[in-house]
């Protein structure tokens, strides 16, 4: 599975409509709808397609016509997200209307084409799956936890200082922190 390393966005043409496609991390799909229906109030549709991993690491997926024909356009959005094995990002493809009616072929080839080329400019990279955890260092393992951390580019989200040693509660890849808690266990 792949993921995106930041937002992107292109611009494609079909018959004098316009088609603004954007690239996003899922999470911030919904505010970044509301910013687009504000910054472009004259579009006709915002399209939308999704794919993220939820809590329990089910696949969820949906695509969104937003007024278009049923099938036309978010369900060709979420093909084009399928196709190129995306997790946890969505795509919406904002449309200004040109005048001509490209019917329901036209449609699915220009909502998959804007979806495409969002894809194609995007910066593309290995899905790594994260997590948090809890773990425990004696006073004198502290400072190899803390090397470690930063090693491996794990974040530190809290520190806790007790009599014993440090206990800190950890996000980053799950592997690493799996292995980070067999190493650090949490006193019983």
């Amino acid at each position: 599975m792949k993921t995106i390393a930041r937002p992107a966005f292109a611009e494609t043409e079909e018959k004098k409509s316009r088609f603004l496609a954007e690239l996003v991390f899922h999470d911030d799909l919904a505010k970044r709808i509301d910013e687009l229906r504000t910054l472009h109030p004259k579009a006709n549709h915002h399209v939308n397609a999704y794919r993220y991993l939820n809590d329990e690491g089910q696949l969820i997926e949906h695509g969104k016509d937003d007024g278009e024909p049923s099938g036309t356009s978010g369900i060709p959005c979420l093909k084009v997200l399928q196709g190129r094995d995306l997790i946890n990002v969505a795509v919406i493809v904002t449309r200004y209307f040109g005048g001509t009616k490209l019917g329901t072929g036209g449609l699915v080839r220009a909502y998959s084409g804007a979806a495409n080329a969002v894809c194609d400019v995007a910066e593309i990279i290995e899905y790594i799956p994260q997590g948090e955890a809890e773990l425990f260092a004696g006073f004198s393992d502290a400072g190899t936890l803390e090397q470690a951390c930063a090693e491996d580019g794990i974040t530190i989200l809290h520190r806790q200082f007790d009599t014993d040693g440090t206990r800190i509660k950890i996000t980053g890849p799950r592997e690493r922190l799996s292995e980070l808690s067999v190493q650090f266990p949490m006193p019983e």
